[in-house]
């Protein structure tokens, strides 16, 4: 939930993480939340290494590389902070592979410029989602969680590629256009699917350990995220 700058934060918001975990439920949705994280930074490092391979240029293939690592730093904050509290990273991440897979599977770019495209939509679409629960979070979490959704680049980067592109030459607008919309489908029914699947997670999404959120401010959430990616497909030249 959006609030402003200098709102007071409420409830489990105003606790740290040594009272928040005290409840159960809680330190099940924190250690899931992390877990999905920690594997997207991960798919994020392996997506974007891969990627580089495609890279027209070698300046291109040295900033993606960059950005890899970027994305790996990130995997080994989250790592090291689910070992700090006694859960074992593998096991954490292990319930979100598949769904995460899948998406990478059903997506899979087929040009530089679809990888582009794809970096920056899907990666943006999964930004918003964690901003959003991360304002519901301890204040030890929410500091994790927001330091490694920092920018690593890849948005300004992939707008200047894309939007030379396409004025290069018109036509590639409206494939990345329909590539995008396909991109926004899969990426949010997969981000149902996990929550879905996961008790703690869900609870957290609607109420209960993470007070604040029902199902109205749930459906506000995605409506946010939906004119989020409005506003990024505009940046990109394309319709969204």
């Amino acid at each position: 939930m959006e609030t402003p700058d200098n709102a007071t934060p409420t409830g489990i918001a105003a606790e740290d993480w040594a009272t928040a975990s005290a409840e159960p439920q809680y330190r099940a949705a924190v250690i899931d939340l992390l877990g999905a994280l920690a594997y997207g930074e991960l798919a994020a490092f392996e997506r974007l290494a891969e990627d580089a391979k495609l890279a027209p240029t070698l300046a291109d293939k040295a900033e993606l590389a960059k950005m890899a690592s970027a994305e790996f730093h990130h995997f080994e904050q989250l790592r090291d902070r689910l070992a700090a509290v006694d859960a074992e990273p593998t096991t954490a991440m292990e319930p979100f592979a598949k769904a995460l897979d899948d998406f990478h599977r059903l997506t899979a770019p087929s040009d530089w410029l679809e990888g582009l495209v794809k970096a920056y939509v899907g990666d943006s679409i999964a930004s918003d989602f964690y901003r959003e629960v991360a304002a519901r979070l301890d204040s030890d979490t929410r500091a994790l969680v927001l330091s490694v959704l920092d920018d690593t680049g890849h948005g300004n980067f992939a707008v200047e590629k894309v939007r030379a592109a396409i004025d290069a030459d018109p036509r590639v607008g409206g494939r990345l256009a329909l590539w995008a919309r396909r991109l926004m489908g899969e990426a949010l029914s997969q981000a149902q699917r996990v929550v879905a699947e996961r008790d703690a997670l869900s609870t957290m999404l609607v109420g209960g350990v993470a007070d604040g959120f029902d199902l109205a401010e749930v459906g506000r959430m995605f409506s946010r995220i939906t004119e989020a990616h409005t506003k990024r497909m505009a940046a990109l030249g394309l319709a969204a």
